[in-house]
Parts: C-alpha cells; structure tokens; sequence
C-alpha cells in the first residue's frame, strides 16, 4: 500500500521541480526514470517472474529427464557388461568342456582302436591255429592214405608216427 501512495505522489515532486537558466534538470529525469522503472517494475514483475519460474522449471525437467536417460543407460551399460562378463565365464567354461570331451573322446577311442586291434589279432591267431589243424589233418589223411593205399608197404606203428612227425614237424 505504501508503495502506491508513494508512486501517486512522486509524479508531484518531479512537476514541482523550477524551471530555471542554468539547472540542467538532472534530478527530475533521474526522478522520472525511478518513477517510470517503478511503475514498470510493479506491473512487469510478477508475470517476468512467472516466466523465468517457468523457464526454469522447463530446463530444470529436461534436466531431471535427461538425468534419467543418463542413469537408464548407465543401468543398460552396467548390465550389458555383466552380460559380457558372464558370457566370457560361460564361454570360457564352454571351452574347457569341450576340452576334457575331447580328451575322453580321444581316450574312448583310443581304447576302442585297442580292443578292435586285439580283437583282431586273436582272431587272426584262432583262424592261424584252426588253419594249421586243417592242415595237419590234411597232411596226415593224404600220408595214411598213401601208406594204406600201398600193400608194399608194411609199417609198425612207431614208424607210422615218426613218418608222421617228420612230415608235420
């Protein structure tokens, strides 16, 4: 209230002013000056308040937002390295893994080619001996045959198995 009674009487003073030679009237235009800048500021100052009160809350929002992006992709950055992280584990894991399979592949069939290889070679020694019995048998069929074939010859027994023994052995 003061200051409206105050800005009704100071346009007095500034015309109360004289009007002289050599006064410059310097006080009276600074007067005016206050009074004008006064009046402008009682009726300009609320609604250039409100604006740079607006002003501010937008920037402070866009602030806040983009806060808030900067913490979202920091999460996304955070979680996309412990992602990485523990993909290097799993991988490193995985790599391991096929390792000691490979290994115990390689020993399986290792182990196998022996067996097979043994295997093999029994046999080859069960066909070999079969083989020399078939043969033997042979042998000794054809010698009996030739020696009953003949009536010349009369043989004992024993010299029946030496003749055998010499052709076999």
């Amino acid at each position: 209230m003061r200051i409206k009674i105050l800005l009704l009487v100071l346009p007095f003073f500034a015309f109360a002013s004289e009007h002289g030679g050599v006064n410059y009237d310097i006080i009276e235009r600074a007067l005016n000056f206050l009074l004008f800048f006064g009046i402008l500021l009682y009726f300009i100052a609320k609604p250039l308040k409100d604006l740079y009160q607006s002003r501010i809350d937008k920037i402070a929002g866009k602030l806040e937002s983009i806060q808030e992006k900067l913490r979202a992709s920091k999460l996304k950055k955070d979680d996309a390295l412990k992602r990485v992280e523990e993909a290097k584990l799993n991988a490193s894991s995985l790599v391991e893994t096929a390792r000691k399979e490979a290994v115990n592949l390689a020993q399986k069939v290792k182990k196998d080619a022996e067996l097979e290889m043994a295997n093999i070679q029994k046999s080859f020694k069960d066909q070999k001996d079969f083989e020399e019995r078939k043969t033997t048998k042979n042998v000794v069929s054809e010698i009996l045959n030739d020696i009953f074939a003949s009536d010349s010859l009369k043989v004992d027994q024993k010299e029946l198995i030496n003749i055998i023994l010499k052709k076999v052995g």
